[in-house]
This record gives C-alpha cells, structure tokens and sequence, in this order.
C-alpha cells in the first residue's frame, strides 16, 4: 500500500500565519505539522510516500523533508495542487504515480495520538473496498458525520445541520484501486470542490465500506484554536505512540 499526504491549500484560516508559508511546515510544539502524517504513514508501514503539496513557498517542502531520511525512507515523492480543488481532486494527481496500487491518504493537518498500524493492516487483509477511521466528536456538525447501522457505515453526511450520530470522519482514508476511476466521475459540490466524502458514498454504495473508531485523542489543526489544541496535546503526551 502506497501513502499519499494531502498537504496543499492556502490555509485561509490561519492568516496571517500562512501569509509567507503552506499551513503545514507551521510548528506544532516540537515539529512542524507535515512531520506527523509521515511519522504516522511510517509507523504503518508506509513507506512509500507521495506528498500532494500548493499554495505559498510548496518548495520549502523539498528544502524540509528532502528525501524523507529523517523518517528512515529511501525517497520521498512530490506533487502540486493548483489552488483549492478539494481533497478528491488532489488525491486524484497522485494517479499516475499509484498506478492502480491500493492507497492511504492521510490530511496533513491531521494529528493522532497512537497510530495506524492496525487498520493499515486490516485493510491490507480484506483486500477490496475502502477504510474509513472514525471518532466521536462534541461538534459533529464540524465535519463529515457517519451513521452506523448492524456494524456498517450506511451514509455520510458532509457538515449537517442535524449530525445523526457523533462519529466524525477523520481524515485518514484507504482505498483500493477503483478510487481513481471514481473520482473522475464526481462533479464539484457547491463549494466547487470535487468532495472526498462523495467518493466514500460510492464505496458505502458499493458494500465495500470498512470502518473503525481510532483508539485515543485525534486533532486536526487547521484553526488557531485546533492548531494550540494540537500542540498542548503533543506536549502533554507525544503522537503516533505505539
């Protein structure tokens, strides 16, 4: 399985912060953000690994990361967003590069507590399909919501008004091969973005959908709240321990 870590945007939100950087070379505590999804990936036995980058001073990446022997990998493989196309289109520049080979996508913004080692490895086990991770939330209405029914995830609703459940859909996503195909199907959502939780439909329409819950503290960091949330938790007890 192949790693691909979406990383682009303009990271609006956090201006001015991100006014002369990509939101993700940003410092949480003691390393910059895109260190984590990597570390994550790795933990999972990832280790190839395509970062999807945009926006401001995207080469600043190369510069940080070179080829990834701070994480133990032999190379690191590049790739650039034209402005905000939402996460389905910048999964899709990753295709050539995945040639057909099953794929995690991990939000760079995205920060866990333990890791992923267990899901990468059921996934790989049931061989067909997608992987959603999910966790309950206080503020479901913030995020994808899924509803589960008999042990399966029977929809997704992006940001409602009225969540069905508390389970947020975080932005660790598997998929195999198909996902490419399924992404050329989709039209952009009203925010004219192709959306990643269109594509997860497809697979809970399909009957391939997996999930499980992510065992401790999950955070993005992609406002100033969430962003000092994310350093105090590293700081008060590490990530992708295990």
């Amino acid at each position: 399985m192949k790693g691909v870590i979406l990383a682009g945007g303009l990271g609006t939100r956090l201006f001015p912060l991100t006014k002369i950087t990509n939101k993700h070379l940003l410092p949480v505590y003691d390393r910059p953000m895109i260190y984590y999804p990597i570390e994550a990936m790795v933990k999972a036995g990832i280790t190839d690994i395509m970062i999807v980058t945009g926006g401001r001073k995207s080469g600043d990446f190369l510069s940080l990361l070179g080829n990834g022997k701070d994480f133990g990998l032999k190379h690191l493989n590049y790739t650039y967003q034209e402005g905000e196309g939402g996460i389905a289109e910048a999964l899709g520049l990753a295709e050539h590069w995945a040639a057909g080979s099953p794929v995690c996508v991990i939000l760079g913004d995205n920060i866990i507590e333990k890791n992923i080692a267990k899901a990468a490895a059921d996934f790989r086990k049931q061989g067909k399909g997608a992987k959603i991770l999910l966790k309950e939330v206080p503020d479901p209405e913030r995020f994808g919501v899924a509803t589960v029914q008999n042990g399966k995830v029977s929809r997704i609703v992006e940001k409602p008004k009225n969540p069905q459940s508390n389970l947020a859909v975080i932005g660790i996503y598997m998929y195999d091969g198909r996902v490419w195909d399924i992404i050329k199907t989709l039209k952009p959502s009203d925010r004219g973005e192709l959306e990643i939780t269109d594509v997860n439909n497809w697979y809970i329409q399909d009957g391939s959908m997996t999930f499980e819950v992510l065992d401790g503290w999950w955070t993005d960091a992609g406002t100033f709240q969430s962003l000092h949330s994310a350093a105090s938790l590293v700081a008060a007890g590490g990530a992708n321990k295990g």
